[in-house]
């Protein structure tokens, strides 16, 4: 931090303009500069950001707008070289300048006996992975349990199976992990759309359960609903049908096939990263 213009209370402006310089989009330094500037009322005339701020020239200039403004600068690059040659610019032009994020790094630093990354831009990777993952659970809930057959061409992974396979959970559960999920019952009474067979069997993974798992979730389930034990949702025979139905379309698809009975979602949900994994590397 630099503060070899006016350190006498004499000599202060009653106004100031701050220049937000930053290696990314400047987000940091702008709420610092904001937090700081709410706590003198109006003395603040303008905050102006510098983003992606990345060679010389641009510092240069702005240490030069700073002097003509009469501009103190609060800083949140982190490339080494870039941050020092902006210090050593506002010093030599008698110009205040803040780094804003230099005590927290090397308090971190010290505290971890880790280096810092020093990339730019990091934070703004982040709110992108972020915005991915937001994008992915969307599409899963917009595309689940075969609500809408053309989130299967627009997706990059489609589960299918009969009911109580935990085609839902999965999606969402890999949704978070940014894949792009849509799920599709299989009914034998229901012809399964053409998508299925025209996209790659690489994108499709069959869910299945043991006979005796469907039968006591289906029953707990109908108990939830209120609906008399007799329905054949939870019957052996219907059960067995629907088993050997999503069978016959699995192997017409040519598709991974996992048996989900006494596995966790997370279990599950690795097994398909793994299988997704193994179809990059091919």
């Amino acid at each position: 931090m630099c503060y070899t213009k006016g350190e006498n209370m004499e000599n202060k402006n009653n106004s100031a303009t701050i220049f937000v310089v930053s290696d990314s989009i400047g987000e940091t330094g702008e709420l610092i500069a904001k937090a700081c500037a709410i706590q003198f009322g109006d003395v603040i005339r303008r905050i102006e950001k510098y983003p992606f701020t990345l060679n010389k020239n641009q510092v240069d200039f702005i240490v030069s707008e700073a002097k003509r403004h009469n501009a103190l600068i609060i800083h949140t690059l982190v490339m080494i070289d870039l941050k020092n040659y902006l210090i050593n610019k506002a010093k030599e032009n008698e110009i205040i300048e803040i780094d804003g994020v230099a005590p927290a790094i090397n308090a971190i630093q010290n505290m971890t006996g880790i280096e810092p990354k020093r990339e730019a831009g990091l934070n703004r990777k982040l709110n992108a992975e972020y915005f991915k993952k937001v994008e992915a659970v969307e599409f899963a809930v917009k595309y689940d349990d075969g609500k809408d057959s053309r989130g299967i061409t627009k997706a990059d992974l489609v589960l299918i199976g009969i009911s109580r396979t935990s085609k839902t959970p999965l999606s969402m559960y890999l949704a978070y992990r940014n894949i792009k999920v849509c799920n599709f019952p299989l009914v034998p009474e229901v012809t399964p759309p053409k998508e299925l067979f025209e996209i790659s069997n690489k994108k499709i993974i069959g869910l299945t359960n043991d006979p005796e798992a469907l039968i006591r979730i289906r029953k707990e389930r109908l108990k939830e609903m209120g609906v008399r034990q007799g329905n054949s949702y939870a019957n052996f025979d219907r059960i067995f049908n629907e088993i050997s139905y999503a069978d016959e379309i699995f192997h017409k698809i040519g598709c991974p096939i996992i048996n989900v009975a006494s596995k966790a979602i997370e279990e599950t949900a690795s097994i398909i990263m793994s299988i997704l994994g193994s179809f990059e590397d091919e």
